[in-house]
Parts: structure tokens; C-alpha cells; sequence
């Protein structure tokens, strides 16, 4: 029987929502032999098969050696009000993004995972959307083996910063979800976990191109019922 190598994963905004619970995933993933989370700055670890890597995202170039492996996933996101500007968050949400994927694509990198947004879209007026939508096409633009790019609706999870007009909307959103059916149901409220579990499924489906809007992300990420 041919022995199956083990992968390395990569993952970018690890300490974040999504990020933090993909990590732990990776972490005891037998199919991962090596998981290296890239910081701002250092963290405790908790796993000794994760590696972290610390890194100033205006200068990628200084830690383009490190950006090597199987599985690169994209967790990275801000919002507008916390990067302070549409000029800062563009450079966090698109120019930052788009400088790992080519360090990633110089460096032989086959798999690539984003965690984008619900309503991305180049055509989009809103800001925030346009700016998503813009980075997935350049992405696309970039002929990955497998690239993978998941359009969660609003998270569900405790963040470690405090946004509470976001959690209150959380409560709204899980009230009314059971309502939201058809061309609604993608609107639900999704948890941050069932995301992650599905970053890692399609990334190992071999698949060209996968966009999965929120409603296909849950029913990819959730735990078969025994």
C-alpha cells in the first residue's frame, strides 16, 4: 500500500475568530504532520506540531521563506471601523492578502483557502463587499491548483475583541434563522467552527476552483449527526 505523505498547513489570521478554531482543527488533523501560524506577534502555544512564524505584514518579502507548504489558509479580515479608515482596511483585505498569495504561489503552494464574505462582489457599491469581491477575482486570476474561497454569513463565537452592536445582531440573526429558507438561507447565522472544519474539507477535495456561499458551508463544515 502506497504510504500517503503528511501535509504541512499554513494559516494566516490565526488568532482570529475563524483562524483560532481552524488552527486547533489542523492541530489534530492526522492528515497535517506541520501547522505554521503567522503572527503580529508572539502567542502561547498550545500544540507542539503548531509552529508559529512572527511577521510585520508591510514587509511579507522578509518572511517569504517561511510561506512554504501544502494548504495556505486565509483568515485575515478587518472591518473598516476597527482598521481606521477604507485606505488601511483596503491594505489589510486586499493588498496584504494578495502579497501572500504570491509568496505562496512563488514558493509551489497548491492549495488555497479564503475566508471572504457573504455578498462579495467586484460589482458591489458597498465598500466592504466591492473590496472582497475584487480580492477573490485577482485570486482567481492566479491559477492555483485548488483554490477555495468560502462566503460565511454573519459568525457565530466568542471573539477575543468586543463589538458589541455585532454580537447584538448575533442574537437577532440566531432568533430569525430558522425563518430564513430558500434563497434566504444562506443569510443564517453560521458558527465560526462549523467554517473552519469546512476550510479543511475542501481543501482536501482537489477541487479547481470551490466558492461556497454560507448555506453550502454548513452543510459542508457540520458534523455528521451518529
Amino acid at each position: 500500500m502506497e504510504k500517503t505523505s503528511k501535509l504541512t498547513a499554513l494559516v494566516f489570521g490565526s488568532t482570529g475568530l475563524t483562524g483560532s478554531f481552524l488552527a486547533e482543527l489542523l492541530s489534530k488533523d492526522s492528515r497535517y504532520e506541520r501547522v505554521i501560524i503567522f503572527v503580529r506577534k508572539e502567542i502561547k502555544l498550545y500544540h507542539g506540531k503548531i509552529k508559529q512564524v512572527v511577521f510585520n505584514p508591510d514587509r511579507i518579502e522578509e518572511i517569504k521563506h517561511e510561506i512554504v507548504g501544502d494548504h495556505l489558509f486565509c483568515c485575515l479580515g478587518s472591518t473598516i471601523k476597527k482598521a481606521g479608515s477604507k485606505e488601511a482596511f483596503f491594505k489589510v483585505d486586499h493588498h496584504l492578502i494578495i502579497d501572500i498569495a504570491k509568496a505562496a504561489k512563488a514558493n509551489g503552494i497548491k492549495v488555497f483557502s479564503l475566508i471572504s464574505s457573504i455578498g462579495a462582489s467586484q460589482k458591489s457599491s458597498n465598500f466592504y463587499l466591492n473590496t472582497k469581491g475584487l480580492t477573490e477575482e485577482v485570486l482567481k486570476s492566479m491559477d492555483f491548483d485548488n483554490l477555495d474561497i468560502l462566503r460565511p454569513s454573519m459568525l457565530l463565537g466568542l471573539r477575543s475583541e468586543n463589538r458589541p452592536l455585532e454580537e447584538a445582531g448575533k442574537v437577532v440573526f440566531k432568533a430569525l434563522g430558522k425563518l430564513m429558507i430558500g434563497n434566504f438561507k444562506k443569510y443564517r447565522p453560521i458558527h465560526a467552527e462549523t467554517v473552519a472544519r469546512a476550510m479543511i474539507k475542501v481543501a482536501n477535495q482537489n477541487q479547481r476552483i470551490v466558492i461556497l456561499e454560507s448555506d453550502k458551508i454548513e452543510e459542508t463544515g457540520s458534523i455528521p449527526q451518529i
